[in-house]
């Protein structure tokens, strides 16, 4: 058996790069005036890099690591989960999965490298933030 057969060659996001998502992500949430929790995970779902803005909603610390799992985990934004197996998957994943907007993979040249899961603003300000994320890294966005 080769080496062919039992392994592959595979991107991973750096911790410097988490870094540079996290301060784009910032710098969108500071731009909105919408102070965030926002994770950044690798494409296993551990987490690279976290950061609770001054003021951001305590509980939304825990929904940010949910997006950022759930985006990882499914390698798809977090609001296309089936709606239906919503609550299933949550209680399967012990509370970590979930449906709410503001999660994102984080592909580059079509590989999954990570996440990044935002919450404390709206939906549609979470995703505005976790876009921003992607942007500052050169990542595929995945919402058109």
């Amino acid at each position: 058996m080769s080496k062919a057969d039992t392994t592959r060659p595979f991107l991973k996001l750096t911790h410097q790069g988490a870094l540079i998502a996290l301060q784009a992500a910032v710098a969108k949430a500071e731009e909105l005036g919408v102070p965030q929790n926002i994770t950044i995970v690798d494409d296993g779902g551990n987490m690279l890099a976290y950061i609770r803005m001054d003021n951001a909603k305590l509980l939304s610390a825990e929904t940010s690591k949910s997006k950022a799992i759930t985006a990882a985990s499914h390698r798809q934004p977090t609001s296309r989960l089936d709606p239906k197996l919503e609550v299933k998957l949550a209680i399967a994943a012990g509370g970590r999965l979930t449906n709410l907007e503001g999660g994102l993979p984080i592909v580059i040249d079509g590989v999954c490298v990570g996440a990044v899961g935002v919450g404390s603003g709206t939906g549609a300000q979470d995703v505005e933030v976790a876009r921003a994320a992607l942007k500052g890294i050169g990542a595929e966005d995945q919402i058109p």
